[in-house]
C-alpha cells in the first residue's frame, strides 16, 4: 500500500469515527434536553432565583405586574402545582408576605434548564388567599386565565351538591429501632358521607378502637424495626353531599360546652366574646354565633408563622393569627364560653378545579348548636374568600372527606402521653415519645 493511498484511508477512518462521535452527542443532548425537570430541581430553581434577587434587592422580592409594585419575603413553595408546561418551559407558585403582613400568591413562568433559568412571565394571583383570577385548562392541556367575575364558586374551593371521588392515605415508615406503636383515623359513613374501603395494605394484622365519646374509629397496629421504611396505605371511595344545617337532640353539654387542653373556656375568652358580641349577649344563639363567626374573621389573618397549627385558642388570640386549626379553636373556645355547644371535625378538602392529583395536607372546621340544629362553619376559608362569607356560615361544600371528630380523644390502648388533641395525621409512638411519619394524601 502506497503511503498515499494509506494517508487517505487514515482520513476518512477519522472522519467517519468523528462523525459517529457527532452523532452521540447530538442525540445526548437532544435527550437530555427534552428529559423533564423533576419537581426538587424546578423548586429549587424558584427558591434560588428568589434569593439571588432578594439579596440584590436590600433583603426584599420586588414583585410588580399591571396592579402592583411590592417588596416581599418568600413563604413558601406550593410543591403540589410546581410543573413542567413543555420542554425546558415551567410553572412555579410561591407564597410571598409583603411588609405588611399580607400574604400573596404569585405565579411564575420560566423557561431554560437546571442552573440557567430565566423568568419570563410574574403575576399576581392572589392575595391572603382571595383569587384575581383561575386557571382553567383547555381540551389541549394548555392552561388560560379565567378572571373571577367569570367563574362560579368552584374556582373558590366549593363543589355545591354532591361530589365522588377516590380518596388515596398512604404513609411512609421512618427508620425503627425498636417497637413502635401506630394510631389512625378512619373515615367512617355518616349522613352527608359515605365512605367504603377500596384496599388497605397493612404490615401486620390491625384492630379497630373506638372513641364512643365522639363516634370515631382509628385502627391501631403495633410495629418493630423490620417495618422500617415500608408503606400503610388505605384507598377510599367516597361519596358526599354538600353539608347544611341538620338537626339533632340536644348536645351533651359535658362534651360540648366543657374546655379541653388547647380550647380552654371562661376568663378571657368568655369576656372577648361578650365584649364581641355587646347588645346581642341577649339575641339567640344562631345571632350569637353568627356574630362571633364575623369577629374572628374581622380580627384573624391566615397565616402559617410560628406556633400555629395545634388548635391552640390562647396562640390564636395572642398571635390573631394562625390555620384553620387555630381559628376553629379560638371561635369553639368562644362560643362555649356563652353557652353555645360547639365541637370539632378534621379532614381534608379535595380539590375543586380537577380531576386528580395531590393537596397540601389536612383541612379542619366547626360546627355549633342552635335552634335544635348542628350548624356547619368554616371560618377560615371565609377568611380567605370573603365573597363566600355568607356561604361557609353554614354550608360545608361537598369536596370533602371527614376523618374525625373531637379534641382529647381518648382510645384503649392509647397513646403513653395521653389522649390525642386531635388525629388527621397518623400519631406514631416510639418508648413513649411521638415520631413523625411522612403522609401524602391524594384523589
Amino acid at each position: 500500500m502506497t503511503p498515499t493511498r494509506y494517508s487517505y484511508r487514515m482520513v476518512i477512518a477519522l472522519l467517519l469515527l468523528l462523525g459517529v462521535q457527532a452523532c452521540n452527542q447530538t442525540e445526548t443532548i437532544e435527550k437530555q434536553a427534552e428529559a423533564p425537570l423533576a419537581i426538587a430541581e424546578i423548586e429549587q430553581e424558584i427558591k434560588n432565583y428568589i434569593s439571588r434577587t432578594t439579596q440584590e434587592n436590600g433583603g426584599f422580592f420586588p414583585v410588580k405586574d399591571e396592579n402592583h409594585d411590592l417588596k416581599m419575603k418568600l413563604v413558601r413553595v406550593h410543591t403540589e402545582y410546581l410543573s413542567n408546561l413543555g420542554p425546558n418551559s415551567h410553572f412555579a407558585c410561591v407564597d410571598l408576605v409583603d411588609e405588611s403582613g399580607d400574604v400573596y400568591d404569585v405565579d411564575f413562568f420560566m423557561e431554560g434548564t437546571a442552573g440557567e433559568m430565566n423568568i419570563t412571565q410574574t403575576s399576581v394571583h392572589k392575595l391572603n388567599g382571595k383569587p384575581f383570577y383561575s386557571w382553567k385548562q383547555n381540551t389541549d392541556k394548555t392552561w388560560y386565565k379565567m378572571p373571577l367575575e367569570q367563574s362560579d364558586n368552584s374556582l373558590l374551593g366549593v363543589k355545591e351538591g354532591k361530589d365522588s371521588f377516590e380518596f388515596y392515605y398512604t404513609i411512609t415508615l421512618p427508620t425503627l429501632t425498636e417497637s413502635a406503636e401506630i394510631w389512625i383515623p378512619l373515615a367512617l359513613s355518616d349522613a352527608f358521607q359515605e365512605v367504603k374501603i377500596l384496599e388497605k395494605k397493612l404490615p401486620v394484622p390491625s384492630k379497630v378502637l373506638k372513641d364512643q365519646a365522639n363516634k370515631n374509629e382509628v385502627l391501631y397496629m403495633s410495629l418493630g424495626p423490620e417495618h422500617s421504611g415500608q408503606q400503610i396505605s388505605i384507598s377510599y371511595a367516597v361519596s358526599r353531599s354538600e353539608k347544611g344545617p341538620y338537626a339533632e337532640a340536644l348536645p351533651n353539654p359535658a362534651i360540648y360546652l366543657k374546655g379541653n387542653k388547647l380550647m380552654p373556656i371562661g376568663g378571657r375568652f368568655e369576656e372577648i366574646a361578650k365584649e364581641a358580641l355587646g347588645e346581642k349577649i341577649k339575641e339567640s344563639h344562631l345571632i350569637q354565633a353568627r356574630r362571633l363567626y364575623d369577629y374572628i374573621i374581622e380580627t384573624m389573618r391566615y397565616m402559617k408563622f410560628g406556633d400555629f397549627g395545634r388548635g391552640d385558642s390562647n396562640y390564636a388570640c395572642d398571635s390573631k393569627t394562625g390555620n384553620c386549626t387555630d381559628f376553629h379553636s379560638y371561635f369553639i373556645s368562644l362560643a362555649r364560653s356563652v353557652g353555645i355547644p360547639a365541637r370539632f371535625a378534621i379532614g381534608a378538602s379535595i380539590p375543586s378545579d380537577r380531576n386528580e392529583g395531590g393537596m397540601d395536607g389536612y383541612h379542619c372546621w366547626a360546627e355549633f348548636y342552635a335552634d335544635g340544629k348542628w350548624w356547619p362553619v368554616d371560618i377560615s376559608e371565609a377568611n380567605k374568600y370573603t365573597a363566600l362569607a355568607t356561604y361557609y356560615f353554614g354550608r360545608h361544600p361537598a369536596n370533602r372527606i371527614e376523618f374525625t371528630r373531637g379534641r382529647d380523644l381518648e382510645l384503649n390502648p392509647g397513646p403513653s402521653a395521653g389522649p390525642l388533641n386531635f388525629l388527621v395525621y397518623p400519631y406514631l409512638e416510639v418508648n413513649g415519645k411521638e415520631i413523625k411519619a411522612p403522609t401524602t394524601f391524594t384523589f
